[in-house]
């Protein structure tokens, strides 16, 4: 008997914490779950631009890489100065 008075005292507890969490992150109205939905919509797009945003860059740096070795390649050969004759 005590141990089901103790177990409904707890889930109550338990209840109002929750619904004092909620409330202090702002999530106790009706439109919360549409709230909710919508902040992991904005954090999925954020995700996806930085790894567009990355995977740029790193695509710039190979770019420039390659140049520069094919530059280098094309002084160690003499093409430079096939050009300026």
């Amino acid at each position: 008997m005590v141990d089901k008075e103790l177990q409904g005292l707890l889930e109550q507890a338990s209840e109002t914490g929750a619904r004092r969490a909620l409330a202090g992150l702002g999530l106790d109205d009706a439109s919360a779950a549409k709230d909710m939905g919508e902040l992991r919509e904005l954090l999925s797009a954020w995700r996806d631009a930085k790894r567009s945003a990355r995977k740029a860059a790193i695509g710039w740096v190979v770019r420039m890489v390659l140049a520069l070795l094919l530059i280098g390649i094309a002084f160690k050969l003499g093409l430079p100065g096939l050009v300026s004759q």
